[in-house]
């Protein structure tokens, strides 16, 4: 009989330490799992991190008229920089934007400062100045940021007065606006600064 009673308990024991070995065996591996969990969650807000693009591709367009105006930029953010005269040296040609040259393309001809311009596909280019932006249109559309701009490539060059306002454009934003029959303006803001200039669309 005593015999049985040490066994029983022997074999209480045994049952008792199982127990709670799989338990503390389940415990840990929720928690390795919360742990790699966490890790992956890391991962992922890191990957986002590095896919975040610093200067989106995006475009402009409107319809002035019967005519329709596309511009296409890669937009940079402003991050704390002094653009103008520090990032971006005053009286040195821009492809205004980042990346690629920006491009307009109309499928009318266009009146801009007085001169024509025909249907087409053109490089966008501008040089800042204190006082006055001199805008550029060029043949060259398909060139990576400046690299290959010539001026004997241009078709139209004019000049204009930039507007500084107190707030800030972040990232730089282009618009076509129609402001009467075959009449519009198009306008580039960026950190404080505006240029913008009227286009009108030839009959």
């Amino acid at each position: 009989m005593f015999m049985k009673k040490i066994i029983v308990l022997s074999f209480s024991v045994i049952l008792f330490i199982g127990c709670k070995n799989n338990r503390n065996e389940s415990s840990s591996k929720k928690s390795n799992e919360q742990v790699e969990h966490k890790e992956d969650a890391k991962k992922e807000r890191k990957t986002e991190t590095k896919k975040k693009v610093l200067s989106p591709h995006t475009s402009a367009m409107a319809m002035i008229g019967d005519a329709h105006i596309h511009i296409d930029y890669s937009s940079p953010g402003v991050r704390n920089r002094i653009i103008f005269g520090g990032l971006l040296p005053y009286d040195m040609v821009w492809q205004a934007g980042a990346h690629n040259a920006t491009w307009f393309q109309t499928n009318k001809d266009l009146t801009i400062d007085g001169k024509i311009l025909k249907t087409g596909k053109y490089g966008f280019f501008v040089i800042p100045s204190k006082e006055q932006w001199t805008i550029i249109f060029n043949t060259n559309w398909d060139q990576h940021g400046k690299d290959e701009y010539d001026t004997k490539e241009d078709v139209i060059r004019f000049v204009v007065t930039p507007t500084i306002s107190e707030n800030a454009t972040e990232h730089l934003e282009y618009k076509v606006t129609n402001t009467k029959e075959n009449e519009g303006s198009v306008s580039l803001s960026w950190e404080k600064i505006t240029v913008s200039f009227p286009i009108k669309v030839n009959q």
